[in-house]
């Protein structure tokens, strides 16, 4: 933006320009020194960020000079003001700093005006610097807009790129490391929730991400073809976290995966919900959200491996492992549809002996064969069990 009245007739002059340039450097050294008397933060910055600095201040002075020796030409301060210091710089300095260094820098050349200027040059020198610091201060301004909405869009593909790999299972040492460029603090308990994602995916990670951190949760979001995906950790309470999350995504079933020690091992959390995800049709009055883990059955029989070699350990093996008599009543009370005097009848025992078997195998397992999603569960591990040839539980 070219400074309002701003033409060569108003202009200092060309000797008074030539005995800024050569004060520029003074200049700018005078300046880094009053912001080290002034401003406490900047006196608490590394050398190399002061350095920073400095070259900024002594760019931004020779700008001024160029600036006035070509009064029809619109300023490029970015680029050749601010162009002088890495991006590293807009981490150091937010922009209210900036703003203290750019009224710093203009009070130490309004200060020396008298002694550079020309004899009679004073005021068009003095009037000049005012309107170059207006000019100075849009330009930082475009500058940290810019910086924010390039480092947004490197965060969205970042965030991208990790929550795919989440998908996919990885198990990347790299991970933490690129959660952490995104602010994810490595808190635990660590679990993934998935579900549909509405209709608006944008909106819905942005919904996503307010809800969780206003309960002090960290987050990281992606949409996977039409699944929406949310990591979570450090929830000091999981259930609410989970329910304020779920409201935030599309019809259908929400699964959460089990929760894990790290982000390291999230894909594991990511690998049992989305395998969920896939078999929650087969349970359509499954609460929302369903744990992953309460889906095995539904997994078990839609192919997941993870699924069926859960039933086998957790559930036929420690029937097997119990002996015969708790293996035998619970087939027998699953054959006679949970009714107890039906099955004490059918094993010659008391009503009470098979109610404490059962009650040893849900010990065992954590599914009673008396309930009906439990005595589902239960089937469906021994059947798989046996389909796999392990016989030896039949004898």
């Amino acid at each position: 933006m070219e400074a309002a009245g701003r033409t060569g007739e108003n202009a200092p002059s060309e000797a008074t320009l030539r005995r800024l340039e050569r004060a520029s450097g003074a200049l700018a050294t005078q300046a880094v020194a009053r912001m080290d008397e002034e401003l406490s933060w900047f006196r608490a910055m590394p050398a190399s960020q002061r350095s920073w600095v400095t070259l900024v201040a002594q760019a931004g002075i020779a700008s001024l000079v160029e600036w006035c020796r070509n009064p029809g030409r619109p300023p490029r301060l970015t680029g050749e003001v601010f162009g002088a210091a890495p991006r590293e710089l807009m981490h150091a300095v937010p922009l209210k700093r900036s703003v203290d260094l750019i009224k710093v820098t203009v009070e130490v050349v309004e200060d020396r005006v008298e002694q550079v200027a020309e004899p009679g040059d004073a005021d068009r020198l003095r009037l000049t610097v005012l309107q170059f610091s207006r000019e100075i201060a849009f330009a930082a301004a475009h500058v940290y807009a810019s910086f924010a909405e390039n480092r947004g869009a490197w965060d969205a593909r970042l965030e991208a790129l990790v929550v795919d790999a989440l998908v996919r299972g990885d198990r990347s040492e790299e991970l933490p490391g690129r959660a952490a460029a995104l602010g994810w603090a490595g808190t635990e308990p660590v679990f993934v929730l998935v579900g549909s994602a509405p209709p608006d995916g944008q909106d819905a990670r942005a919904a996503v991400r307010r809800a969780a951190r206003s309960l002090g949760c960290e987050v990281l979001v992606g949409v996977h073809a039409d699944e929406l995906v949310v990591v979570l950790g450090g929830a000091a309470d999981p259930a609410a976290v989970t329910s304020r999350v779920c409201r935030e995504f599309g019809a259908g079933p929400v699964v959460r995966g089990p929760r894990v020690e790290s982000l390291a091992r999230a894909g594991e959390s990511a690998t049992a919900a989305l395998a969920g995800l896939r078999a929650a049709a087969a349970w359509p009055d499954a609460p929302r959200p369903v744990e992953a883990e309460d889906l095995l059955p539904e997994r078990a029989l839609d192919g997941d491996p993870l699924a069926r070699a859960a039933l086998s350990e957790r559930v036929a093996s420690p029937l097997q492992d119990a002996g015969g008599e708790v293996l035998e009543t619970v087939r027998t009370v699953l054959g006679t549809g949970g009714n107890l005097e039906a099955s004490a009848r059918a094993l010659f025992v008391h009503t009470n002996t098979v109610r404490y078997r059962l009650k040893r195998a849900a010990e065992l397992t954590g599914y009673s064969a008396t309930d009906p999603r439990g005595a589902w569960t239960l089937q469906l591990a021994l059947a798989l069990a046996q389909l796999e040839g392990d016989r030896s539980l039949w004898h």
